[in-house]
């Protein structure tokens, strides 16, 4: 009876230890690797190659103003009209990285900046030149991606923009270290996204996708939204001093969107490159 009393206690102890061995294993809080920092990822994967491929399927609706990419459309006044205040358009040499098919980059131009919009997508690039010509504006498109343009056009900007693109991308951290690379010391890098959180969920993905059917079904990924310490966080790694960060509201009344101290699903703001 001693014994086995001593071999069960002995059984007992290992088990408690084997416990121990996986609490401290297996359950961390794991990071995500969006946000690890990037010498921690591949070097050589600068886009989701899955997510050039949703676009892709619907590359010829960009500019229908009641198409896939009517959200776009709705919120692209409030997106110009904020740049514009902010630094002023006109004479400026802008960025815009993952343009799609140019709604921002065109109407930006239009302002009187020179612009240059960057996209891994070929079809969205199409259109986008398409556009450009019909409209007789002048924006320089090239297939390509944040990353491997900084290596040729450090500080080249006045000001970067990265608007509805930092869900989309494998690496946030690296994205926005990218477009620090290439503003000039007293710049601007105008960004926005979606915040993760239930609301979110709830109008971004069940709404926009699946009730409203603005969007094909699987367009955004929940687990991709950007929560705004996040975005701050990869913002001061990248060297930038965060200047503001507001809400983009929509009002089911109206139809339309407005800008709103409500960061609990659409938000945008603007950094500055420290002279």
């Amino acid at each position: 009876m001693g014994q086995r009393q001593e071999l069960s206690t002995s059984g007992l102890a290992k088990w408690q230890s084997r416990k121990r061995q996986q609490t401290l294993t297996v359950n961390p809080p794991q990071r995500s690797l969006r946000f690890m920092t990037t010498s921690q990822t591949t070097p050589h994967i600068h886009y989701d190659t899955e997510e050039i491929r949703k676009f892709e399927a619907m590359a010829a609706e960009w500019w229908d103003k009641h198409g896939k990419f009517k959200p776009l459309h709705q919120i692209n006044p409030q997106r110009l009209d904020y740049i514009d205040a902010k630094i002023g358009l006109a004479g400026k040499q802008v960025l815009d990285v993952g343009c799609g098919g140019g709604l921002l980059a065109e109407h930006m131009a239009l302002r009187g900046a020179s612009v240059t919009g960057i996209d891994r997508s070929p079809k969205a690039l199409g259109v986008a030149q398409a556009h450009a010509k019909q409209s007789g504006v002048e924006v320089n498109y090239v297939e390509n991606d944040a990353e491997t343009w900084s290596q040729q056009y450090a500080q080249a900007y006045d000001a970067v923009t990265c608007l509805e693109v930092l869900e989309h991308v494998p690496d946030v951290p690296r994205t926005v270290k990218a477009c620090a690379d290439m503003i000039r010391p007293g710049g601007m890098f105008f960004f926005a996204t979606l915040n993760r959180t239930p609301a979110s969920y709830i109008k971004a993905i069940i709404g926009a996708e699946y009730v409203m059917r603005w969007l094909p079904k699987g367009t955004h990924e929940y687990g991709k939204f950007i929560r705004p310490s996040e975005m701050y966080s990869a913002l001061r790694a990248a060297g930038f001093e965060v200047k503001e960060i507001k809400g983009m509201s929509y009002s089911m009344a109206t139809g339309q969107f407005s800008l709103s101290d409500d960061l609990s699903v659409n938000y945008l703001g603007c950094a500055v490159k420290p002279a």
